[in-house]
């Protein structure tokens, strides 16, 4: 199973990433397209999800939630034009990183971990940010992406309860692992 999640990836074309820098990029259903438009986004935000899931107790709101802040706060300082140095390859880490933590179940601190997802967050902010349209339209494309995100990181919850509920913690360290694979593929390709 695992060979095919990384050869299926492997041959995906470059249409998997988020960024293709093209189509329109106006209102709140191209924001909300964006982050599920990609591979590299949904891995990362299901991801964080799944993992906060798998910390339990706070985790469950504050990685999460560190993550959508600071994915604005990226945006922010893509809409000034800010120079974020490797931001395609920070999104791409954030799959690998985030799919290893899951995959050998790792947890912290929920300070740690949300600095963690942070971290990635501000990659992801600052590539929509730097797509994102200054005119009427551009409050509705935030929108729509921080919708997307958070509804992202709620699916991620979800499966890795139930996850947790019908096969323990294997399951969602099986899919961390799964995630990484895929992040590294992405890497690759």
């Amino acid at each position: 199973m695992l060979k095919k999640v990384l050869a299926v990836v492997m041959v995906a074309e470059a249409s998997l990433l988020a960024h293709t820098g093209h189509g329109s990029v106006s209102g709140f259903s191209a924001g909300f397209g964006h982050p599920i438009g990609g591979a590299d986004h949904i891995l990362a935000m299901i991801a964080v999800g799944l993992w906060a899931a798998q910390m339990g107790g706070r985790a469950l709101w504050a990685v999460p939630l560190s993550f959508v802040l600071m994915m604005v706060a990226g945006a922010a300082m893509g809409i000034q034009g800010i120079q974020v140095p490797f931001i395609e390859e920070g999104i791409l880490a954030s799959v690998l990183v985030l799919g290893g933590l899951i995959g050998f179940g790792v947890k912290m601190p929920v300070v740690f971990s949300s600095a963690i997802v942070g971290l990635f967050a501000i990659f992801h902010g600052t590539a929509h940010g730097a797509e994102m349209p200054l005119n009427a339209g551009s409050v509705e494309y935030a929108a729509g992406f921080v919708l997307a995100t958070a509804m992202l990181h709620i699916g991620g919850i979800a499966i890795g309860f139930a996850m947790h509920k019908f096969a323990e913690s294997k399951a969602s360290r099986v899919a961390g692992g799964v995630i990484a694979v895929s992040g590294l593929a992405l890497i690759l390709s």
